[in-house]
């Protein structure tokens, strides 16, 4: 398994992504094994249903090896679905038992599991030398965004991060916008995610495992506990063992904090802090519901600090979001609104200007696009170019790690309550002004499923 994380380990990192920062707009790293042109990637697919659905439809391109599935309905679902294809990759419940007897097989492990499974899937994969895909958000915890980030780039594989528009041009667009001072200097920004992920109370009553799902591999790192009502297969977002809440699942989007990570080079700063201004509801158990907070972002380079509001769906809309609404005759879903010292823009990237005011002409692109269409596509396209570590545009490192670490960050303000405000220290990785918060940082797992 994975060495831990120390305080020299980090530090190590920090010097690293310093030098990375630029990686925004550069591709190329150290060279990595390369697949031909023309031959085929042996592919293992961890969920395959769901959200796994694209991840088993980009693996039956190359050679299926293997398919992992807790659920036997699943399995079969998708087993027929290969066939269909012409395939018939082996079968395994247990990801861990599917890498021992199949890693000499498999160039790529494609991860589309529940949350808390991602981290310990995906490192298993990269010690054993193999690219990883992994849905969003990266990581069930904040350690385990280091962890990932640091195994990625001592084994020097690709790797890759389900949020679909950050491999595109949209988001792109966008923070060239900004980064040309179309709006100015950007003072505040509002995002909205869209969900109410969470909940209050404890365990329902325990029930039998339903035939065919396989409840320990479902389970996996987090603390034992008997199946019952809420879980599987979606509502496992409510619980803190299983998921990461509104803010970890919906950050990482090119419509909610992904545009903030970008735009405002957040990957160059070292401290910020988290303010908790509403939250309600949640228990040992479940997430809080109804959550705004807001990060504190200080300068870096020739950006001013500026904040940055998050609210968990669109009834907790602020006035400077109506207001544009109002003012541009605009409606905003889950979307991210800049505000600038001379105007607008919105991570749809379009300019909201006052009446009367020319529009700038389209900057020029200064940001590295994709090579090739959604992340896993990215991600294949990455590894034949031997493009290295840092190649796919929403890579472990210098990407996907510490965006979603960032937006983890936001669970401690969460579970402080209405009023706190976390002093986070990204070295450190570390709460400095309130070290009760910092058991938040990292889980505790069950014999056999560390990280």
């Amino acid at each position: 398994m994975s060495k831990r994380l120390t305080r020299r380990d980090l530090l190590r990192r920090s010097a690293y992504l310093a030098g990375a920062a630029a990686a925004l707009r550069v591709s190329r790293g150290p060279i990595i094994m390369a697949a031909d042109a023309g031959s085929k990637l042996g592919v293992a697919v961890i969920a395959a249903r769901g959200m796994g659905g694209y991840s088993l439809d980009c693996a039956l391109r190359e050679n299926c090896v293997a398919i992992v599935e807790v659920d036997d309905k699943r399995m079969a679902e998708a087993m027929a679905i290969a066939e269909k294809r012409g395939q018939k990759p082996k079968q395994y419940f247990d990801y861990r038992k599917m890498l021992d007897e199949c890693h000499k097989d498999i160039d790529v492990v494609l991860i589309a599991t529940p949350d808390h499974h991602h981290a310990p899937a995906a490192i298993r994969a990269i010690n054993l030398g193999k690219h990883v895909f992994a849905q969003k958000p990266l990581a069930h915890n904040i350690y385990e965004c280091y962890a990932l980030a640091k195994a990625a780039k001592e084994k020097q594989v690709c790797t890759q991060m389900g949020n679909q528009g950050y491999c595109g041009e949209r988001i792109r667009v966008m923070t060239e916008y900004i980064w040309s001072g179309a709006i100015g200097d950007v003072v505040e920004s509002h995002t909205i995610f869209g969900r109410n992920f969470g909940g209050t109370g404890g365990r329902p009553p325990s029930k039998p495992v339903p035939p065919g799902l396989h409840w320990d591999e479902w389970l996996g790192p987090a603390p034992y506990r008997d199946y019952h009502d809420g879980l599987h297969p979606f509502s496992w977002r409510d619980w803190r063992d299983f998921g990461t809440g509104t803010i970890g699942d919906m950050a990482c989007h090119d419509n909610q904090a992904a545009p903030l990570f970008m735009a405002l080079k957040l990957l160059e700063v070292r401290k910020f802090t988290v303010e908790c201004i509403n939250t309600k509801g949640g228990s040992d158990e479940k997430f809080p519901q109804d959550n705004v907070v807001c990060y504190h972002i200080p300068a870096r380079g020739n950006m001013p600090p500026c904040k940055c509001y998050c609210y968990d769906h669109g009834g907790l809309k602020p006035e400077a979001m109506k207001e544009a609404e109002k003012k541009y005759n605009r409606k905003f879903g889950e979307y991210t609104l800049f505000i600038g010292t001379k105007g607008m823009i919105g991570s749809d990237a379009q300019l909201l200007l006052e009446e009367g005011k020319e529009r700038p002409p389209k900057p020029a692109p200064v940001i590295r696009r994709a090579r090739a269409g959604g992340p896993i596509e990215d991600l294949y396209a990455c590894i034949r170019a031997s493009a290295g570590p840092l190649g796919p545009v929403s890579n472990f490192i210098d990407a996907a790690g510490p965006l979603t670490a960032f937006a983890l960050a936001g669970h401690l303000a969460q579970f402080a309550g209405i009023g706190s405000k976390i002093e986070w220290d990204v070295e450190k990785m570390e709460c400095t002004n309130k070290p009760e918060m910092n058991k938040y940082v990292k889980r505790e797992y069950r014999k056999g499923w560390e990280v």
